[in-house]
């Protein structure tokens, strides 16, 4: 499904409905951190464990797990291959195990984060609950790579259109790119993501007269 197209509630809603803890596999603290802030708004208890904890908390938070108090656990690949996770895993009521950007498996799995190989491994401590891979990116290849990664044998796959009506893609040739972009900002309201291919034309793009016309903020990454 697109991205904003609902994917969380596809988990939420099969998981408040069954007895036991719901656990989530997911890829950045910020995204944990956003479903779980989102889930306690509405009174549900969910709980993200997260590098920034202590290994008290983490203690403490699994046994609430064990124990019946949480509904939605979320955690990193990584922390899966934790054997204390995995322990408390094995004692737990899971009721669902969800894989959330799931693509990440093939396309992130055999070199960045290779816990992502290493999730079926934890679903088999619990053999009968049933498991749920979700993304909003994935060709036949990386399907087909999530189910042999996960162990799916036999699977159900649904599939909606990734096309997302309140957006629109244009492609422009032009020269003169920096006149074109300036051209765009000044008829289009709101805010806008300038993507760059490397840093040099980032600041080349930060000491044109644009500076003066446009309220900058500049983010690199690596």
């Amino acid at each position: 499904m697109p991205t904003g197209g609902g994917k969380s509630i596809c988990y939420q809603v099969p998981a408040l409905m069954m007895e036991g803890v719901c656990i989530v596999v997911s890829p950045l603290i910020a995204l944990m951190r956003d479903q779980v802030e989102n889930l306690k708004k509405r009174g549900i208890a969910a709980i993200a464990i997260t590098s920034g904890m202590h290994r008290n908390e983490i203690d403490i938070a699994l046994d609430n797990c064990v124990h019946g108090k949480i509904k939605f656990l979320y955690l990193s690949p990584e922390r899966l291959t934790n054997d204390l996770a995995r322990t408390r895993i094995s004692l737990m009521n899971v009721c669902l195990f969800a894989i959330d950007e799931a693509h990440c498996i093939s396309q992130w799995g055999f070199d960045f984060r290779p816990s992502y190989l290493r999730i079926a491994e934890v679903i088999a401590l619990k053999p009968n609950v049933p498991v749920l891979a979700l993304t909003a990116t994935a060709t036949k290849q990386v399907q087909d790579d999530i189910a042999k990664q996960l162990g799916f044998v036999n699977y159900k796959l649904f599939r909606k259109s990734f096309e997302r009506k309140n957006l629109s893609y244009l492609v422009y040739g032009d020269d003169d790119k920096l006149k074109r972009m300036l051209n765009i900002f000044n008829h289009t309201s709101g805010t806008a993501i300038v993507y760059v291919r490397s840093r040099k034309k980032q600041k080349k793009f930060q000491s044109t007269s644009m500076q003066a016309e446009l309220k900058l903020t500049t983010i690199t990454q690596g």
